[in-house]
């Protein structure tokens, strides 16, 4: 789009989601926290104060068009850019052309990919007002947009819309647009149904399934004449749909947090789920049973030690078998990861005690318990006294092991599963004669998935 023009309707030889961005504000689905009475989108339009802002959201949720249309509801100048194909000459070109005639509503359509020293170039423009930068991402503008950037920008996020939401858009589509009018198209209520539910909340997705099924429908198929499109067929048509996932993104990390924190909250079901979600989206089965190796003593541990013995077995079988097969062993390792009892022990207790070491990395080793490996050590008295378990009843007799000068207790059994026999004998054996100070359980917790 040229400098200081405003958006126009797209031409009837565009796609679907093109031929449908809304013209006004008000045609817009969705975002009512941000274009609402009470939206401050909605405050900056009517006090006429628009500022540079940073639009989250997940595809399809509405970002291009409100960036277009808050240019033509402010009748700012509006230019576009892509950070996929746009370099810093060209962001220069922008902003020169732009502080001869301030503001100019520029537009950064996935910002994330532009790099450091292309956000800094639009630090100044931004500051002194000759561009209102209105950028786009589905990342996490925290790890993505440099700091002085973010700090000159408000961060607004976008929702995915919902199946409602979805089914208004598909039913205005088919009674404003030409071409589909033209076509005669229709759905059936349970199509309507299974387009706006396989669309994940994104619109443009939900327009190119519609596309997709003119196609097909228009494509002369013997078996289903004419227009009408039942539940069956568009199950047949979007049969070949890959599901939205993106390896390097934030959908990514979303769906194996929601994966682990399900299991760790005992919901073999949920588990289940999003362990299909990934699957069927292409995700690597390795990677998967790797977080599973990892679940199993993080948020496990020795309240069901056979956890780890299982995460490990399926991880060699993913290695051994692949997909498909490999769901198999992944799915009862889920369920059983799930069901078992849990405990976060061990991953506090080691945590607890490297923060002790970085605090105090040279506590001296007790002489009874050095190596005597040679006359040197002897005559130090390296291993002196020390006392051999095993010839003592329960194989155990009270020794000083930590330094004298630790005074801590970095383990501390929880009462689940086969860890409360840890804690019964460490009670009755250990933690009765060492003078050691006990710490509450959870006291160190495990950086959250």
């Amino acid at each position: 789009m040229d400098l200081f023009s405003n958006p126009q309707a797209a031409p009837l030889t565009a796609p679907l989601a093109a031929r449908m961005r809304p013209q006004l504000l008000a045609d817009v689905a969705g975002q009512q926290h941000l274009l609402g009475e009470e939206g401050i989108l909605r405050a900056m339009i009517n006090s006429r104060n628009l500022t540079s802002l940073i639009l989250w959201g997940a595809p399809g949720s509405g970002k291009t068009t409100i960036a277009r249309l808050l240019a033509t509801e402010t009748a700012i100048p509006f230019h576009a850019l892509s950070a996929i194909s746009s370099g810093v000459t060209e962001l220069r070109q922008v902003i020169g052309a732009a502080a001869a005639r301030p503001p100019l509503l520029l537009f950064v359509d996935e910002i994330h990919r532009f790099h450091k020293g292309q956000q800094a170039a639009l630090l100044a423009a931004v500051e002194e007002g000759q561009i209102i930068l209105v950028g786009a991402t589905t990342e996490n503008p925290g790890f993505e947009v440099i700091a002085p950037l973010l700090s000159r920008c408000h961060v607004l996020q976008l929702q995915p819309l919902t199946a409602s939401e979805l089914r208004l858009l598909l039913k205005r589509a088919l009674t404003e647009d030409p071409i589909l009018q033209q076509s005669g198209l229709s759905f059936g209520e349970s199509a309507v149904g299974l387009l706006a539910n396989q669309a994940g909340g994104d619109a443009r997705r939900l327009y190119k399934m519609v596309e997709l099924c003119l196609t097909t429908r228009l494509g002369g198929s013997s078996t289903s004449p004419g227009t009408t499109c039942d539940e069956e067929f568009v199950r047949k048509v979007l049969a070949s749909e890959a599901l939205p996932y993106d390896k390097g993104g934030d959908y990514h990390y979303d769906t194996i947090s929601a994966f682990i924190k399900s299991i760790r909250g005992s919901d073999p079901d949920a588990g289940l789920y999003y362990l299909a979600r990934m699957l069927a989206s292409g995700e690597n089965p390795l990677f998967i049973a790797r977080r599973l190796v990892i679940l199993a003593s993080e948020d496990i541990g020795n309240a069901a030690p056979n956890g780890l013995v299982l995460a490990t077995a399926c991880f060699q079988a993913c290695q051994q078998i692949g997909l498909p097969e490999a769901m198999y062993p992944l799915a009862q390792t889920v369920i059983y990861l799930a069901a078992a009892p849990k405990s976060n022990s061990a991953a506090s207790a080691i945590l607890a005690a490297r923060k002790y070491v970085s605090r105090h990395p040279d506590a001296p080793v007790p002489l009874h318990l050095r190596n005597a490996a040679n006359t040197v050590s002897d005559e130090f008295g390296h291993g002196d006294g020390y006392l051999y378990p095993h010839d003592y009843p329960d194989h155990f007799t009270p020794q000083q092991y930590l330094p004298e000068s630790v005074g801590e207790r970095f383990y501390v059994p929880l009462p689940q599963g086969l860890e409360a026999k840890l804690q019964q004998f460490l009670e009755r054996h250990v933690n009765n004669w060492r003078p050691c100070e006990q710490k509450k359980a959870g006291d160190t917790s495990p950086s959250e998935e």
